[in-house]
């Protein structure tokens, strides 16, 4: 076995990056048996404590004024409402004594069905420092679903002994679906009979017993129960611990820019907090770093990111990280609308995106936009983790002008790649990885292998095989690549990024199709707003009949496949889908992941119409 260590960096002619003053790229890279590789950081991880309730703490004892979060009175049109430091510890610490007061502890956790809030955060860091694990649950499963399966599997299986909703009318079809015999329901809002109101928890005067409960957290205390997306079948509940949380932290404090450690951040932020992004990667670094965070309560779709665009006008960010759906958005109002753009840009040194793949052409646009403002490019990163590894395994620290990669380890976390088809199955281990699926020991024999490796079922490529330094490309799931007839394997995660890039903007999201067929087709989500530009006079529900629509998709079509070779990045065929995904059926997750094998099941019908011959006239060609 060999070890390497690689240094490269790459010249640019464009406008230099502001500068970060973090530590380069490093990786250690040792070569096994059977094309298996290790990957791992040189570098220590900084110190962290053993419970994340002792940042709230630090960050009260010497930031107490600073505001720690802040809502929108009445969700989107009113003034800010403020939280301080000193407030919420203040506040979580009258939750402790009121949860220990009433019997609370290790087990008996607290369920939480409604978005980000100020009593959210209050609710959850308030559990934790009495070790009462907290189980953020997807709001789309009180509020979307139709059947709440997944709301009632998640409750049997977490047996709560409290159920917080921020407004009981909104989540009273929910709430009725569930048994809450024996039940504490605490709400913000329009409470009723037999519902706790949340006021009357801050009304509790905390004893020492709460400091005495946080004292006793160990870096093995569950402090959270973080559900997957359930987009494969019935959610699994990721045990989080102290451990996971500050790992991550002590990673991120690694290859933070020390040159600024004495600006206090400012984010804006809708990122879900029952998902490991939003709850974990986020919320947790803003507790680190005592920074502000402002809970938006727009999201990247029609209609409600003018909310966005309206905070934004008010809250000039220091950072700005989010899905590249949201960017897609942002480039759009940020090119239109130079107020805007020039209070956005006025402190911003850095974004980030996850979840998925930012098109090239995507951060084309924003370095455009940083460019014209600051004269200076803007450091354009993302990581890489799962609910089950604590949020975070790898990441982009370094000056880079490419789009895709996932980055190279962070100290502390060791790659285990195994060669699949052309690409490497993706295996992981460090302190930042789950104990286990609570209550299915079933479930993690599954998840790791006989060596104690964690199976993410994530795939990856090296971006440059000769410079290891230029790090890791998402390469898909295994699971969801196919073969052609022809024996050609079709690597699925990375064609559908190529395709939407190729398709932007007319294309929302898209699923790869060919399996056992001659050729890759797809199915296409469409952008409608894109699609009512190119045919203003037609009605939104015949608008993927209009022969402008499928002359642009065509043409987009033939623009990509000009610049390809092979069978399996050819995308020969579309067809337009009117039916949004569902998320009962398993095919979209809130964050808007969408699974490949589930929607391609689901959609066997279109799959078939697609290939039919003769060509059906719903179908485009390329």
């Amino acid at each position: 076995m060999t070890d390497i260590e690689v240094r490269s960096e790459t010249a640019s002619e464009q406008p230099p990056f502001l500068h970060l003053d973090r530590p380069p790229a490093e990786v250690e890279v040792v070569a096994g048996a059977n094309g298996e590789i290790e990957l791992s950081c040189p570098r220590t991880m900084p110190a962290h404590p053993d419970s994340l309730l002792d940042y709230l703490t630090e960050a009260a004892r010497d930031h107490g004024d600073r505001i720690f979060l802040a809502e929108r009175e009445n969700g989107a049109t009113g003034p800010w409402i403020e939280m301080t430091y000193s407030q919420c510890l203040a506040r979580s610490e009258a939750v402790g004594q009121w949860l220990l007061d009433r019997g609370y502890g290790p087990e008996r956790p607290v369920m939480i069905l409604s978005e980000n809030s100020l009593a959210h955060a209050v609710i959850t860091l308030g559990a934790m420092s009495i070790s009462s694990p907290v189980a953020p649950v997807s709001p789309a499963y009180s509020l979307l679903s139709r059947d709440f399966a997944k709301l009632r599997y998640i409750f049997d299986l977490i047996e709560p002994g409290l159920i917080f909703v921020e407004e009981v009318e909104r989540f009273a079809r929910a709430l009725d679906a569930l048994d809450l015999t024996g039940i504490d329901v605490v709400a913000v809002k329009d409470g009723t009979d037999g519902v706790i109101a949340f006021d009357s928890l801050l009304e509790t005067r905390p004893t020492k017993s709460v400091a005495e409960a946080r004292s006793r957290i160990t870096p093995d205390t569950v402090g959270k129960i973080l559900f997957t997306s359930g987009s494969t079948g019935i959610p699994k509940g990721v045990i989080n611990t102290h451990r996971m949380f500050c790992a991550v932290q002590g990673m991120l404090e690694d290859i933070r820019d020390i040159s600024r450690e004495d600006e206090p951040g400012v984010v804006l932020d809708w990122l879900p907090w029952h998902h490991t992004f939003g709850g974990n990667a986020t919320m947790n670094s803003i507790l680190r770093g005592a920074a502000t965070l402002y809970i938006d309560a727009g999201r990247p779709v029609p209609g409600l990111f003018d909310i966005t665009i309206q905070n934004l006008r008010e809250i000039a960010p220091t950072y700005f990280s989010c899905v590249p759906g949201t960017y897609a958005a942002l480039a759009d109002a940020l090119e239109a609308d130079d107020a805007l753009r020039r209070n956005f840009f006025s402190r911003l040194q850095g974004m980030s995106y996850g979840g998925a793949a930012l098109p090239q052409a995507l951060y084309e646009r924003m370095q455009s936009l940083s460019i014209r403002e600051l004269g200076h490019r803007l450091n354009l990163s993302t990581g890489y983790g799962a609910t089950e590894t604590g949020a975070l395994n790898t990441a982009v620290y370094w000056e880079t002008e490419r789009m895709g990669l996932i980055g190279l380890p962070l100290p502390g976390v060791r790659l285990k790649l195994l060669p699949v088809g052309g690409k490497f199955e993706v295996r992981v281990k460090g302190p930042q990885i789950m104990p286990g699926y609570h209550k299915r020991p079933d479930l993690d024999a599954e998840a790791f292998d006989e060596n104690g490796w964690f199976k993410t079922g994530d795939a990856a490529v090296w971006a440059d095989p000769d410079d290891p330094l230029q790090g890791l490309v998402f390469a898909g799931r295994v699971s969801e690549d196919f073969k052609l007839t022809s024996g050609t394997w079709v690597h699925t995660g990375t064609l559908r990024v190529d395709a939407l890039a190729a398709l932007s903007p007319l294309a929302s999201d898209a699923l790869v199709a060919g399996h056992n067929r001659s050729e890759v087709g797809l199915l296409v989500w469409p952008n409608m707003a894109a699609l009512k530009t190119i045919a203003p006079d037609v009605n939104p529900s015949q608008l993927l009949d209009d022969d402008r629509i499928r002359d642009k998709f065509g043409e987009a079509l033939a623009g990509y496949n000009a610049t390809v070779t092979g069978s399996s990045r050819r995308l020969a065929r579309l067809i337009l889908m009117a039916e949004p995904p569902n998320i009962d059926a398993g095919e979209i997750t809130d964050k808007r992941y969408i699974n490949q094998r589930v929607s391609l099941e689901r959609r066997s019908d279109l799959v078939e119409k697609l290939y039919a011959e003769p060509t059906d006239d719903s179908v485009v060609l390329g």
